[in-house]
Formats: C-alpha cells, sequence, structure tokens
C-alpha cells in the first residue's frame, strides 16, 4: 500500500515545482524525489531607436515570435532611449543581441568587445542604379547650373549636412574632406568641417534635397541608403561633384557573453528571417531590408575605422 502527493506549481517562464512523496506501508519509510527550478532562458534584443520606442515594440511583436518559435526561448524586444545606449546595454550585459547602424556598431566592437556577425543586405543607391548591396556611397551633389566644380569650390560655401551621427552624411563625407586636406585635425581635437564651410544640419535626405532646391544651400550630401523614388529623384537632378564609401549598412551584433550553441542559432534564425519572413525587419527596423549576410567586424566596418581614424571623431564621448 502507498500514498503519493504532487504539488505542481507553474509561472509565466514555466518553472515547475515538483515533490512526489511515497510513502512504503511494508517498511514505513519515505522517498522525496524533487526537482528544483531551473531558470528559463531570455534573450534580449536591442533595437537603435528611429521611432517612438512604444511603436517600435508593438511593431516588433511578430519578430518576437518568429524568433521564440525558431530559438525556444524567451525574447524580449527591448528600446534603448538613444543611439549610445544600445551600445551600453551590450557592454552591461542589459542585452545579448542588437540591431545597429554602423557608428554604434563600431564602438560596440570596440568599447565592449561585441561582435558584427550579420550585415544587412539593403536595396541601394550606387550611381543611376538599384543593388541589393551591404554597403552603399554617399555623394556631395549641386545644382546642374552651380559653379562648384569640386570639393575645393565649397570652400566659404554654405552646405546641408543630415545629422553630426550620421555616418553616410557626416563620418564618410567628412573623411573625405581630411583625405584631401581641406579640413585638418590638429592637437588631438576632431575634424571639425564648420573650419572650411558653414554647415547647416538639415535633420535628413529629404530635407537636404528641399533646402538645395530652394537655394538656401550651396551642396548637400545625399546618400545611397535611402528610399529609392528620394534617391532616383535627387540624382536625376543634381550634378555629382564627388563620391564618398563605402559606407557599410546596419547590422546585428552579439554580446561577448553570447555563446555556443545558441549564438549559431540565432544566426540562423535570423538568416531564415531575411529569407522567409522578411517584412517582419522592414516593419519597423528598416524599409529597404532585403536580407542578411555573414561577416564579421573586421570585414563590415574596416572602412569606417579608416574614417574615424582620419576625422579623429569621438562618438565614444557620447557613450556612458
Amino acid at each position: 500500500m502507498y500514498n503519493a502527493v504532487i504539488h505542481v506549481t507553474f509561472t509565466r517562464t514555466a518553472i515547475v515545482f515538483l515533490s512526489i512523496g511515497i510513502l512504503i506501508g511494508a517498511f514505513g519509510s519515505t522517498i522525496i524525489l524533487t526537482i528544483y527550478p531551473q531558470p528559463t532562458q531570455k534573450i534580449v534584443v536591442a533595437v537603435q531607436p528611429t521611432i517612438a520606442s512604444a511603436e517600435i515594440i508593438q511593431r516588433a511583436k511578430p519578430l518576437e515570435s518568429f524568433l521564440e518559435e525558431k530559438l525556444g526561448v524567451d525574447v524580449e524586444i527591448y528600446v534603448p532611449t538613444s543611439y549610445a545606449a544600445v551600445v551600453e546595454a551590450l557592454r552591461r550585459g542589459h542585452a545579448q543581441v542588437a540591431l545597429m547602424s554602423a557608428w554604434p556598431a563600431y564602438l560596440a566592437w570596440k568599447l565592449g568587445g561585441a561582435e558584427v556577425v550579420l550585415a544587412e543586405v539593403r536595396k541601394v543607391g550606387q550611381g543611376d542604379k538599384i543593388v541589393n548591396e551591404t554597403y552603399y556611397y554617399s555623394y556631395w551633389v549641386v545644382m546642374p547650373n552651380s559653379p562648384i566644380r569640386s570639393l575645393e569650390d565649397l570652400r566659404g560655401k554654405k552646405v546641408g549636412l543630415p545629422s553630426p551621427i550620421s555616418t553616410s552624411g557626416y563620418v564618410a563625407p567628412l573623411a573625405k574632406l581630411v583625405e584631401k586636406g581641406l579640413v585638418r585635425v590638429e592637437g588631438g581635437k576632431e575634424a571639425d568641417p564648420k573650419t572650411f564651410f558653414t554647415v547647416v544640419f538639415t535633420g535628413g535626405y529629404a530635407q537636404s534635397w528641399k533646402i538645395l532646391q530652394a537655394g538656401d544651400v550651396d551642396a548637400i550630401v545625399i546618400a545611397g541608403d535611402i528610399p529609392e523614388d528620394l534617391y532616383l529623384d535627387v540624382m536625376k537632378k543634381v550634378r555629382v561633384v564627388d563620391v564618398v564609401g563605402p559606407v557599410p549598412s546596419h547590422c546585428i551584433v552579439f554580446a561577448k557573453e553570447l555563446k555556443e550553441p545558441l549564438r549559431s542559432k540565432i544566426v540562423q534564425a535570423f538568416i531564415e528571417l531575411g529569407e522567409k519572413r522578411p517584412e517582419l525587419m522592414r516593419s519597423f527596423v528598416s524599409a529597404l531590408f532585403v536580407g542578411f549576410k555573414q561577416t564579421t567586424s573586421e570585414q563590415h566596418l574596416s572602412q569606417l575605422q579608416q574614417y574615424i581614424t582620419l576625422t579623429n571623431l569621438k562618438y565614444a564621448e557620447k557613450v556612458g
């Protein structure tokens, strides 16, 4: 004769406490079998903020579900408050995976030992064509009737740039000015384009195009990593003064603590995402997304490293 008592408790993360008491009547002895709770694995994916955090998180729900199904672990999409905060999330272990643009990815690599594992293949402009690539180019452009024929002719002029934290719209074009000796880096300071011309930060490429057409600036920088209709419209109506690049696309970065076998499983899940459900990325990260290509930090960011070395830019000072 025996009696069995079973206690089972479930939580949101499916932690189970199980105790079985078996009383063996003939010997009056009791055997207790206990399975102690084990923490359920969780992956936090940080997304560089581009729109309101609440909107990104809502749009990310299908992506969360896709990754959870492929990985068999809980996945949380996390949207820090700034570009620099994404880097900090990887450095401090608050996130294991991040979707990042090139400059923050470079910082995560250099400051936190993170590793670029996948580059985004995007539909980008190159010259007069639209191609699918993991890199693109930026162009110094003027209106066709402009007397400006070279970068040297921009001295003292008014130039529209999208943002001082833009890889394609600031870092790479500024590196070209340094390379040509038009802007100097002295005394360990950052290169400053305002020593060569008047800078107008426009807030974006579409805004830059509007003020160039209106005659409010003499030249702008336009990048291949913008919507196809905007890119083709600009390139049909301007004259290219100089070309800058290649500029690396956005990428997926892993924290150094992320180990196998989960590491490889996440890589494969994102590759499959690009092949079977690309709309999940287009809906909240990049409308230009085509797929993913495996890479390394050295392969994907080597050109950007040269730009940062030339300009001595200190985005790192904005981190933490």
